[in-house]
């Protein structure tokens, strides 16, 4: 039996061995490093430095008021982020998913801000917001509202970062959506229509419950993405005005790259930032993994 046994489990050994060594080349080694680097006061360039212990992890979570604004707003952030993304593109796909004609072309314009690059995403709206809307805004009067200044005020640079990331973000979570609905047996449809459900019951009873998996992935990618944002924000903000629109990623990137040059505090501020996103990650997905079984 034991002879069976290896038979059987090293060609399964041969066949893994090479992701699991990418995996403990380019994840596993560098989170060690990192950790080990949290516990010391190294600058990044000095070869010189002192293990200081949790002294890093302390000052953090205790005395730096700005990492503790950045993680009110990347929370904010991100709950803004799961919201919105994720409802509107679920009502898209139920949009795609109707029409009969012009499917494939809407399918396509929804998704293509998908593939340009956030900082590219960012440059762009910047110039919307800079030069087009006050445009717009001068010329139409019934728009004047759009003359703002929507990077300079902080509450109106915050909602254009959400502006941009759904606009870069829906038409991939949308996409997915619309697998999961398609997925969805006709004859069931049929089914409760001849039963009379109208078109709201249908999508809460039936609908709903069977695209449960796609909304776990979905909220899954969403909510990991809004947590580990920086190109957008440090293309089109960089945490202006102020420090009111800093991100956790572009904060911890600030405190290792730019005049602090603290690179054993930024890698403390890193390692909480992951054990944040993985302590949510795993509470996501065990309320919704349940839910997937009660369904």
């Amino acid at each position: 039996m034991i002879r069976n046994m290896k038979k059987h489990t090293i060609p399964l050994l041969v066949f893994v061995s090479p992701a699991l060594i990418a995996f403990i080349l380019i994840m596993l080694i560098p989170m060690c490093i990192t950790f080990f680097y949290s516990l010391t006061d190294w600058n990044g360039l000095n070869p010189e430095y002192n293990i200081v212990g949790f002294q890093n992890f302390i000052e953090a979570v205790a005395d730096d008021y700005g990492f503790r604004n950045s993680i009110f707003f990347t929370f904010k952030y991100a709950v803004v982020m799961v919201v919105l993304q994720n409802t509107i593109a679920l009502l898209l796909a139920l949009l795609v998913n109707r029409i009969k004609k012009g499917k494939t072309l809407l399918r396509t314009a929804l998704f293509m801000p998908n593939m340009i690059s956030f900082v590219i995403g960012a440059f762009i709206w910047s110039f919307i917001f800079l030069q087009v809307l006050p445009t717009i805004a001068k010329s139409v009067y019934a728009l004047r509202f759009l003359d703002q200044s929507w990077l300079g005020d902080s509450t109106l640079a915050f909602w254009s970062i959400v502006i941009v990331s759904l606009w870069t973000g829906i038409g991939y979570t949308m996409i997915i959506y619309l697998a999961a609905l398609q997925n969805i047996p006709k004859e069931i449809i049929e089914q409760s229509k001849i039963d009379g459900a109208n078109t709201f019951k249908r999508f809460i009873h039936i609908t709903l419950p069977m695209i449960v998996p796609a909304i776990t992935v979905c909220l899954f990618i969403t909510m990991n993405g809004a947590f580990k944002q920086f190109d957008l924000v440090y293309a089109l903000t960089n945490g202006g005005p102020g420090k009111s629109t800093r991100v956790l990623a572009l904060d911890i990137y600030l405190e290792a790259f730019s005049s602090n040059y603290r690179y054993g505090y930024a890698n403390a501020k890193a390692i909480i930032l992951f054990f944040v996103v993985l302590f949510l990650t795993l509470v996501q997905l065990k309320v919704l993994k349940k839910r997937e079984i009660q369904l």
